[in-house]
């Protein structure tokens, strides 16, 4: 089993591997050339996924093909999941909900919770202002801004810490870390800022 960048789902994977609920997962975003899906997989969910990108819902499938593996990415946009109410155990979505204005972000979080089984368990995050690309690209107030991302325009929307705990009033909060990372990104020295969420319905 191959190793995932995305570190912080692990602590997610545990929580609902020993949640004893059926092992049904989405993910809202689920696009890319390592789609954490997998991961998924090799632990025995059934999986599904919503990506809106073209090229990253394509970059997701050649992966699963190539591996074998079924991991049900469908095209589709996470402010409207064509998903039941209540009907999916766990759900998360990874470095991508924050890709579109705070309007859309809480529509999106509502459908999550819509389609999350009671005693469900919800893994998401955001970026936080403290990130080095805040006050970049066009303004489009609220630390709201449209960044230019490998050639194309896109969204990037940032919040300060408690900013996005309204949306939860209605969960148990499992779990909240404010991280900030320095790392080296093509040469130069940058910092990100996220705040993970994990939550219970």
């Amino acid at each position: 089993m191959e190793l995932f960048r995305q570190v912080p789902l692990y602590r997610f994977l545990a929580l609902c591997n020993e949640s004893g609920m059926e092992r049904t997962v989405l993910d809202c975003g689920a696009g890319g050339d390592s789609p954490p899906l997998s991961l998924f997989v090799h632990y025995g969910y059934q999986t599904i996924g919503i990506e809106m990108n073209v090229e990253q819902f394509q970059k997701a499938n050649r992966f699963a093909e190539m591996r074998g593996q079924n991991l049900n990415i469908q095209h589709g946009d996470m402010r409207s999941l064509s998903f039941s109410d209540e009907s999916i155990s766990f759900v998360y979505s990874y470095n991508s909900v924050f890709h579109m204005r705070k309007e859309d972000v809480k529509q999106s979080i509502n459908e999550m919770k819509r389609v999350l089984k009671p005693n469900g368990v919800l893994f998401v995050n955001f970026l936080t202002v403290k990130d080095f690309r805040v006050g970049e690209g066009v303004d489009l107030g609220d630390n709201q801004y449209e960044q230019i991302e490998d050639n194309e325009p896109v969204i990037h929307s940032y919040y300060d810490y408690n900013e996005a705990d309204a949306m939860f009033d209605d969960m148990k909060l499992i779990y909240k870390e404010d991280r900030v990372l320095e790392r080296i990104y093509e040469g130069k020295k940058i910092r990100q800022g996220f705040i993970d969420y994990i939550l219970k319905k």
